[in-house]
C-alpha cells in the first residue's frame, strides 16, 4: 500500500518546489509564533502561489482564535486546517464550521494510554496525527523526538491517521513497520538546521517512502 507524506514547515520556494517533484501528498505551513518554522500571513500568501494543485496545502495552528483562523483563511485559502494545541471536539467543529475546511487533530503520545484522548475526535476530524508528546513547557511539534511507535501497532480508527514525531530518511521504514502507518508527516527530520528545511533531505523522504 502507497504510504502519503507530509512535509510541515516549509518557508521557501525550493522546499516547496523539492517536495513537489518528490510526490508529497501535503504540505504544512505554521502559523504558531512560538516556532522556528512559523510563517506571517504575508509570507505565507506569497508562499502560497507556489504550491501546486496537486499538494493538500495544510495550515498549522495552537490554540488559535477565529480572528487568526479567519485570517489565514482568507490569506492563504488552505485545503486544511491542522489543530496542534490543546482543542477540544467542540473547538474542532468551530474550526470547521467557521472555515468550511478539512480538519487534522494532532494527538500527544507518550504512554499507550494516550491514544484513547484520540476517539473523541474521530466524530469531527477528517484525519488524527500522533506526534510525540513535547516536555512540560516545550513548543509541542517539528522537536526530532519520537515515541514508541508499536504502540500504534494494530490500532483501528474510524479516520486515517498520520504518524509524526522524530521520522527522517534513515528511520522511516522501521517507524512506518512498527507501527502500520499509512500516513507520515515529517519536519525536523528534512531539515540542516532548526527550522531551514534541505531540499536533498526532502527528496531522500520521499524516496524512501515510495520504495515502502
Amino acid at each position: 500500500m502507497r504510504i502519503s507524506v507530509k512535509i510541515c514547515g516549509l518557508k521557501t520556494r525550493e522546499a516547496i518546489d523539492a517536495s513537489a517533484k518528490g510526490g508529497a501528498d501535503f504540505i504544512g505551513f505554521n502559523f504558531h509564533p512560538a516556532s522556528p518554522r512559523y510563517l506571517t500571513l504575508d509570507a505565507a500568501a506569497r508562499l502560497r502561489r507556489d504550491v501546486p494543485p496537486s499538494i493538500k496545502l495544510v495550515a498549522v495552528v495552537v490554540d488559535a482564535n477565529d480572528a487568526l483562523i479567519g485570517d489565514i483563511n482568507r490569506a492563504v485559502a488552505p485545503d486544511v486546517l491542522q489543530l496542534h494545541g490543546s482543542e477540544t471536539p467542540k473547538r474542532a467543529a468551530e474550526v470547521r464550521a467557521l472555515t468550511g475546511k478539512a480538519i487534522i487533530k494532532v494527538i500527544p503520545i507518550a504512554r499507550a494510554e494516550d491514544v484513547a484522548a484520540a476517539l473523541p475526535f474521530e466524530e469531527v476530524a477528517d484525519w488524527l496525527m500522533f506526534d510525540a508528546k513535547a516536555p512540560a513547557g516545550a513548543v509541542s511539534g517539528g522537536r526530532g523526538i519520537a515515541f514508541d511507535w508499536k504502540i500504534l501497532s494494530g490500532r483501528n480508527f474510524r479516520r486515517p491517521w498520520f504518524l509524526a514525531g522524530g521520522l527522517n530518511p534513515e528511520n522511516l521504514k522501521e517507524a512506518v513497520l512498527a507501527s502500520g502507518a499509512r500516513l507520515v508527516d515529517v519536519s525536523s527530520g528534512v531539515e540542516r538546521a532548526r527550522g531551514e528545511k534541505d531540499p536533498a533531505l526532502i527528496s531522500a523522504f520521499l524516496d524512501r517512502a515510495k520504495a515502502l
